[in-house]
């Protein structure tokens, strides 16, 4: 069973594809890892399912490109996660990063059609600013990120749209930062992570003009997490006085459980009765700085 990791028995991770042929200026992956590989549909039907006998509720598919699966076997991503769904004894199934392009319309709407798909999109972003992503060899535009950020919204009512950001690539000047920055803005993430370019040996990106200091990313680095802060916050704030599901995953405290919705918003519930493994109402109640609290709805 190849099953890359699990958490407690509620959450697996399913690693159904490898490779990447995209060739990003700053990645050394295509040259480590080689092309798309993906995982034959059988394969991903009898994990899912030996999963859900075992007693997980939840699947993540994973991969280094993952909405390039199945490019090599003539399917695609909506067929692995149709498998997954069908998996009896799965409720939830769940995408791990995406590259934004390749969800297109007609992607989007097949994935809607699945009810046990989790509204949490993790788009690979990069940069908010369409010079700093040519030179990062990005196949999308900022204004062509948006589109689908907005066509993803609309398919999934209250999604949540999360991301990664580099600050301070090869060439990145402050103006650029700034367009970066208010893109972040703009779009309001749920979730970013932040993290300062780092020079990689064989790549493009390692003999661009244009290197910026290190102390000038760690500046960048501040600035883009105090403002993606103030969106995810922001984010669980409207996520306040819903009553959503939660799959609750293990003890935080004595007597305070802590599971997921399913747009992937962190919750903790007081509760004497033990809670992990179980699928529950919750009115989420508060927002606070990394997760918010509910309590169950009886």
């Amino acid at each position: 069973l190849s099953i890359s990791a699990m958490h407690g028995r509620t959450r697996a991770f399913v690693k159904i594809e490898d490779g990447c042929d995209r060739f990003c200026s700053y990645c050394i992956i295509p040259y480590a890892r080689g092309r798309v590989r993906s995982k034959p549909l059988e394969d991903i039907r009898e994990e899912a399912a030996r999963l859900g006998e075992a007693g997980y509720k939840e699947v993540v598919l994973t991969g280094i490109n993952l909405p390039a699966y199945g490019k090599d076997l003539g399917g695609d991503l909506c067929d692995a996660v149709e498998a997954a769904c069908a998996a009896p004894g799965i409720l939830r199934v769940r995408l791990g990063s995406l590259e934004p392009e390749q969800l297109t319309p007609p992607v989007i709407a097949r994935l809607a059609a699945q009810e046990k798909l989790c509204p949490q999109f993790h788009l690979s972003l990069q940069s908010g600013c369409d010079d700093t992503l040519r030179r990062m060899n990005r196949h999308y535009t900022t204004a062509e990120y948006r589109q689908i950020v907005g066509d993803l919204r609309k398919a999934f009512p209250n999604c949540a749209v999360t991301t990664d950001i580099m600050v301070g690539f090869a060439g990145e000047t402050e103006e650029e930062f700034a367009k970066s920055l208010a893109f972040a803005k703009e779009i309001a993430f749920a979730k970013v992570h932040v993290f300062a370019y780092s020079r990689r040996p064989g790549t493009r990106a390692y003999d661009m003009p244009g290197q910026v200091p290190n102390r000038e990313k760690e500046r960048r680095s501040r600035e883009m997490i105090a403002a993606t802060l103030e969106t995810q916050r922001a984010f669980f704030v409207a996520q306040t006085g819903r009553v959503e599901e939660v799959l609750f995953e293990q003890e935080r405290d004595r007597n305070v459980y802590e599971g997921y919705t399913r747009n992937y918003t962190p919750v903790r519930v007081a509760s004497a009765a033990p809670l992990q493994g179980q699928i529950l109402q919750v009115r989420l109640t508060q927002a606070l700085e990394d997760f918010c609290l509910g309590e169950l709805v009886l």
